[in-house]
């Protein structure tokens, strides 16, 4: 199962449900009405990324990482999980927040600058955004030892880009997960592009070549087929949960938009690649798995965009009505026992800002 580079899929891009011999069993239950709700989070997943986008466009977000095209890869790998299991995300997990309970809103408040991180952890078993890239997979070893060490069953899963297994921290956590048989998982969605740069630069081979030479065994998959990803991280999380170790997952994958807002894709990527891409969209995939089985009308396509537009208005009336930190609150919780270092940063900022009184700045 995790020794080819064969490219897993178990729906084809026009929309037709096949079998694979090792991957079909994992989603026997994953019937007509399961089909139905993935569809829902895939067109709500897309409906948050270009509503957050447009947020940011308007000026009320600094930033943000779209998702655009990610969304199977995302859904069906966050749609396997069990609640207990530890997400440690990059910055582009939005769908998997989604899928773990986040608030939209939540979501909002890194990118706005409001918040140093967003939501607690705890409450949805899932890290907040991980600026430093590729520092998550050292995080996920690090947490998927202790588990270990505690004699749990759990495990934890790990997302980041083709780009980040360039860096260091990848590498390192690849290491230690195959030395001490850590119950992790590492997703890498294969977008494509690493920023302005294709994959083939990133690495000669592919992504899972990479895992097996660290010891990890891995598997591709076509990442705009959420049935697919659902099935191969059902069994590396089978494998962790069992004591086999780690899994690498490479998620083919597309970055139909720009890295950031900040970037302009059409100066490096050709169209005609953005062309070819389309036609394998994930949503459109799943819509006509529907349509053959003759589970689609006009009444469920209009109550799951009502479902996306709800979701949209939500996250807009939140992100704008957001209560904005006050600028001393930037020292709170910086260490938990008082630190003169921080005093006396804290005395330096008040009285820079005293100096505004009386101005209109």
């Amino acid at each position: 199962m995790f020794d080819n580079d064969d490219v897993v899929q178990l729906v084809t891009e026009t929309g037709a449900r096949v079998d694979h011999p090792d991957y079909s069993r994992y989603v026997d239950d994953v019937d007509v009405a399961a089909v139905r709700a993935l569809y829902e989070d895939l067109v709500v997943v897309r409906r948050i990324d270009a509503e957050a986008t447009a947020l940011q466009r308007q000026g009320e977000l600094g930033l943000w990482a779209p998702l655009l095209g990610q969304e199977a890869a995302q859904v069906g790998s966050a749609r396997a999980l069990d609640p207990g299991d530890f997400v440690f995300a990059s910055y582009r997990e939005h769908g998997v927040a989604y899928c773990r309970g986040v608030d939209p809103t939540h979501m909002l408040r890194f990118w706005r600058g409001s918040t140093h991180s967003g939501w607690n952890p705890f409450d949805y078993n899932m890290t907040t955004p991980a600026i430093i890239v590729g520092a998550q997979a050292l995080h996920a070893t690090g947490y998927a030892m202790g588990l270990q060490f505690d004699g749990s069953d759990g495990a934890a899963i790990t997302y980041f880009g083709d780009g980040a297994t360039s860096q260091g921290d990848i590498s390192e956590a690849f290491g230690f997960a195959a030395s001490f048989n850590a119950p992790v998982v590492f997703f890498c969605q294969n977008n494509q592009w690493a920023i302005s740069e294709p994959v083939s630069l990133q690495s000669r081979v592919s992504i899972a070549a990479r895992g097996r030479g660290f010891g990890v065994p891995s598997v591709r998959v076509d990442g705009n087929d959420v049935i697919a990803v659902i099935a191969v991280t059902r069994a590396a999380l089978e494998r962790a949960r069992e004591g086999s170790g780690p899994t690498l997952i490479e998620a083919v994958t597309y970055r139909m938009g720009p890295h950031t807002t900040s970037d302009d894709p059409t100066r490096y990527r050709p169209a005609a690649l953005d062309e070819e891409w389309k036609r394998k969209d994930p949503l459109d995939r799943i819509r006509a798995l529907l349509e053959s089985a003759g589970a689609i009308d006009d009444d469920y396509l209009a109550a799951v965009q009502q479902r996306a537009d709800d979701t949209a208005a939500a996250l807009r009336r939140g992100c704008l009505e957001t209560v904005e930190p006050e600028p001393m609150s930037l020292f709170d919780n910086v260490y938990a026992e008082p630190h003169p270092l921080v005093d006396d940063e804290r005395r330096q900022f008040a009285s820079y800002l005293d100096s505004f009184e009386g101005t209109d700045a």
